[in-house]
């Protein structure tokens, strides 16, 4: 039986959310909310729940949870609903006569046929906040099609700009699902601060978050400077087209370094105290970004010629003595180990239905306040104590059980 941390003194203490979510983008935000001390009510379907919990069984496995789901859903409760059943729907109603936000990530048309949408909560719980996530925003011509992470980076022209000229890739982490999420927390918050500023009788603003929307936002430089430019800067693999030299190079002990500069006096101790190199210092070519930029792979062989013929250490040390910015090419495997994250206490511990798991605790270090690490939760978990409070005794849950309203008991 895992349990919802403590979060008595918590920043968000008080305030309950109540979410139809699937995947990551609804979760996560969910998920920072409840980080802060938010109650999270997530409902799921008892026919299996968010599906993100079976995108894998790595975590406790064979057999275990998935890592997204655990990523995306500690510190919430979770609640078996069949929404498909009146009587889900109006149990889903009596939740949200006691919540503060509705966050939603549902397929297009699924709020308006269970009368969820904001319209109907501005009627029914004119005090709750809904905010609904979709992938590409009402009103457009591809404002019906499925989204996913990987639809929406494409899209948005992220994909373009990484990899290497000729070969696109994804960025690794689900940036749109993830920064979507952080977005809609964000929103949330905003909200709830403001409220005592609505005018009396008024309902909450409605929220309405897309990927696209939110990868555009994260696209601006590269969208920004092609529409000033008319130019599509191509991706160059683990560095950036807008400043030079800046890159990955392998190193004399079998590694790889990243390193290289932002400005021009960064780049003249480059040149001068690190590769020895005062020739390309008094270089014009090279006398400003833009200069370097055209010529980045002049550059780039004289630095990898340098660090070639250095042990990784040599050159961080060297790096650092001269203020250049650099770091160890890491895999996912050595991030776990890595020694900054054991020596500022940045790992905890997790509940789950399994046993207890170590995972890194939310990135706000806030003084006074240790953000609360909650349990991840089982499929309705919690159906049986949430709906208690409601008033519903063991009778009652045992004939919605028994009519498949809720799922099984725990």
């Amino acid at each position: 039986m895992t349990t919802v941390a403590d979060s008595s003194n918590a920043p968000l203490a008080g305030v309950t959310i109540v979410a139809m979510e699937q995947a990551v983008a609804a979760p996560m935000c969910t998920r920072v909310l409840a980080d802060f001390g938010a109650r999270v009510i997530k409902v799921e379907n008892p026919a299996g729940g968010d599906f993100a919990r079976d995108y894998d069984d790595v975590v406790n496995g064979p057999g275990g949870l998935a890592a997204h789901f655990v990523w995306c859903n500690r510190g919430k409760e979770s609640v078996t609903l069949n929404t498909k059943s009146p009587e889900g729907v109006e149990l889903l109603h009596r939740l949200l006569d006691g919540a503060d936000a509705f966050v939603s990530n549902l397929a297009p048309g699924a709020l308006a046929r269970l009368g969820l949408t904001a319209v109907d909560l501005a009627e029914r719980h004119p005090g709750v906040i809904p905010l609904e996530i979709d992938g590409y925003g009402p009103g457009g011509p591809i404002s019906h099609k499925r989204a996913y992470d990987l639809l929406v980076q494409a899209e948005s022209g992220s994909c373009a700009i990484t990899g290497y000229p000729g070969m696109p890739a994804k960025p690794g982490p689900a940036m749109a699902d993830f920064t979507t999420g952080l977005y809609a927390a964000i929103s949330i918050l905003a909200l709830l601060f403001g409220r005592g500023k609505r005018p009396a009788g008024s309902a909450a603003p409605s929220v309405q978050l897309s990927l696209f929307d939110v990868m555009t936002d994260v696209m601006g430089y590269a969208l920004t400077y092609t529409q000033h430019s008319g130019i599509d800067q191509e991706p160059l693999g683990v560095g950036s087209p807008a400043v030079a030299p800046y890159g990955a190079f392998p190193t004399g002990d079998g590694q790889t370094v990243v390193l290289g500069t932002t400005n021009d006096r960064e780049w003249q101790r480059v040149a001068r105290e690190i590769i020895d190199r005062p020739d390309l210092a008094d270089d014009p070519r090279f006398a400003t970004n833009s200069g370097r930029c055209a010529h980045r792979a002049i550059l780039d062989e004289a630095i990898g010629t340098w660090c070639a013929r250095h042990d990784l250490a040599e050159i961080q040390r060297v790096a650092d003595e001269a203020g250049i910015g650099n770091s160890r090419y890491n895999l996912p495997s050595e991030v776990i180990r890595h020694p900054q994250l054991s020596a500022r206490d940045r790992w905890g511990t997790v509940g789950t239905p399994k046993g207890d798991i170590a995972a890194l605790r939310p990135p706000p270090v806030i003084s006074g306040f240790t953000q609360p690490m909650g349990a991840i939760p089982a499929l309705g978990e919690h159906t049986d104590a949430v709906l208690g409070e409601l008033g519903l005794g063991a009778d009652e849950l045992a004939r919605l059980r028994a009519n498949g309203v809720i799922g099984p008991a725990h």
